[in-house]
């Protein structure tokens, strides 16, 4: 059966790219330490030696709008176009094209299906910044294949957090499942307390500081029952109008589970949002060079 070597979660800031390739007066400030931060996180994934990598994310309303927005979609192609063009102009992102690992997606779209996930599929999907970001943060050779998952977190009516963990949970169940000797990487990004459009947007921090401390306590710690105690779709319109996006963090949680104290764990302010990063080890924290 397949090896789950990861568990991964991070903001998908779509700034990073632009901020880490300007140089000269164009080159922001705190530009550096955001590099150092994301590589030091990348050598988490490398360390892995994934063969696949499983990608958790949620379309910013570019292929998906509401005349069909699916509760959760497993893309089934060969391959996935990426970025869409306002990703391109506003923030830099280059085009990509992805390879996929349609017998993975198969199995997971099935095996959802039959513990009770009315997974939709879509065998023509183009996918944008939530999954294109962290792979050019973590694997920017872009050279592993992938199977995008898609949320929705923007579209009310929205799943309830408790229906997010209990994804992850499934997600991982399947991919441990799957009759391959493959290693895979899980990987997801999400928010803490995000306000787009709104009068918190840009502050000197992330418009809910309290809320981003306690969650990353939650994520850090495995906390997923004090955590769904306290996080409710009402809850989260408190820390900023976008933090529903951070019930894909509380997915990541569900793959790596209850109690599991995440391996590395980072975070970086940044004027408007908390950028965070973790890492679990589902079998022990590989060595350095590989070496298991």
């Amino acid at each position: 059966m397949a090896e789950i070597v990861a568990v991964i979660a991070s903001t998908h800031h779509p700034f990073y790219y632009r901020a880490s390739t300007a140089v000269g007066e164009d080159r922001p400030p705190f530009a550096d330490e955001w590099v150092r931060k994301i590589e030091a996180f990348r050598e988490t994934l490398t360390r892995a030696r994934p063969d696949v990598l499983v990608m958790v994310g949620s379309d910013h309303f570019h292929q998906l709008w509401l005349d069909n927005m699916p509760q959760f979609l497993v893309g089934k192609a060969p391959f996935y176009d990426a970025n869409w063009y306002n990703e391109e102009r506003e923030f830099g992102l280059p085009r990509m094209t992805l390879a996929g690992q349609e017998d993975l997606s198969a199995h997971v779209l099935r095996g959802g299906l039959d513990l009770g996930f009315d997974l939709a599929f879509s065998n023509e999907l183009r996918i944008d910044h939530s999954i294109t970001c962290p792979i050019i943060t973590l694997r920017p050779e872009a050279d592993l294949p992938i199977v995008p998952i898609y949320t929705n977190i923007f579209a009310p009516p929205l799943p309830r957090p408790e229906r997010f963990v209990a994804l992850g949970k499934a997600i991982r169940e399947l991919v441990e499942s799957w009759p391959s000797n493959q290693r895979v990487a899980i990987i997801g990004t999400g928010h803490l307390s995000l306000e787009l459009g709104g009068p918190r947007q840009f502050g000197e921090h992330g418009p809910d500081p309290e809320f981003d401390r306690r969650a990353v306590e939650w994520i850090a710690n495995g906390d997923i029952d004090g955590c769904c105690r306290e996080v409710t779709l009402d809850s989260l319109h408190l820390p900023g109008n976008a933090t529903h996006g951070f019930m894909d963090f509380m997915l990541m949680m569900g793959v790596a589970g209850e109690g599991a104290k995440a391996d590395h764990v980072d975070q970086l302010d940044l004027f408007h949002t908390m950028e965070a990063y973790f890492t679990w080890y589902p079998n022990g924290a590989p060595q350095i060079g590989g070496a298991r």
